[in-house]
């Protein structure tokens, strides 16, 4: 599968965005999970089950018309210490988007979220959109490790992407979603487990 060859970000790819956050200090053996799309009745509150279990803190990059319809969630994911974020209102493609109704996009969400850290869906932004987010104060975060929880993958492939990529300081990206759910309720305690023993901390992004 094509997807599968990115599962760690190159070089050329990451020029395209030189000012994005991809990962965090490598001399510090922490590791920051992110769930995108959410929050997803039941799955959303089963991660955070999971999280809870290593005392694990993360971040949740999430889509604001599902704030909207799963407030309590959200609430709890907040009181719970995780940090959460924007993900666009409607999980808008950056490339089908012009840049004024993408970043209206944002700052629809921006209201339900209050923080600057944003996550485009699909990775996807045009220059235009790009430069008015960093020129806005956003801090643009983007990935170091991806699951491809999402795709038509085994559970084990799902487990091995992130388990044998993942390093200190990477940003590694699961989806709180139902097509990613089979993959990520596999996939994440094993992640979970296998770091946990290898002596790594679990921390939220910081705006």
């Amino acid at each position: 599968m094509k997807h599968l060859l990115l599962i760690q970000p190159n070089s050329l790819l990451r020029k395209f965005y030189p000012q994005a956050i991809w990962h965090l200090d490598r001399s510090e053996k922490s590791l920051y999970l992110t769930f995108d799309d959410g929050p997803i009745a039941g799955l959303s509150e089963w991660v955070l089950d999971e999280l809870d279990k290593f005392n694990a803190k993360a971040t949740f990059f999430c889509v604001g018309e599902n704030i909207k319809k799963h407030f309590s969630i959200f609430d709890r994911i907040k009181a719970e210490g995780h940090a959460v974020a924007n993900h666009t209102m409607t999980h808008s493609k950056g490339f089908r988007t012009s840049v004024p109704a993408y970043l209206d996009e944002i700052k629809e969400c921006e209201k339900l979220v209050d923080t600057n850290l944003f996550r485009p869906p699909y990775g996807q932004m045009k220059p235009g959109q790009y430069k008015a987010l960093i020129e806005g104060g956003y801090k643009v975060v983007l990935w170091d490790v991806i699951s491809y929880d999402y795709e038509k993958i085994s559970q084990k492939k799902c487990a091995s992407n992130v388990i044998r990529n993942a390093k200190n300081g990477s940003i590694v990206l699961f989806h709180d979603n139902i097509k990613a759910e089979k993959n990520l309720k596999y996939a994440l305690p094993l992640f979970l487990k296998h770091f946990s023993r290898e002596g790594y901390r679990f921390k939220a992004l910081v705006p």
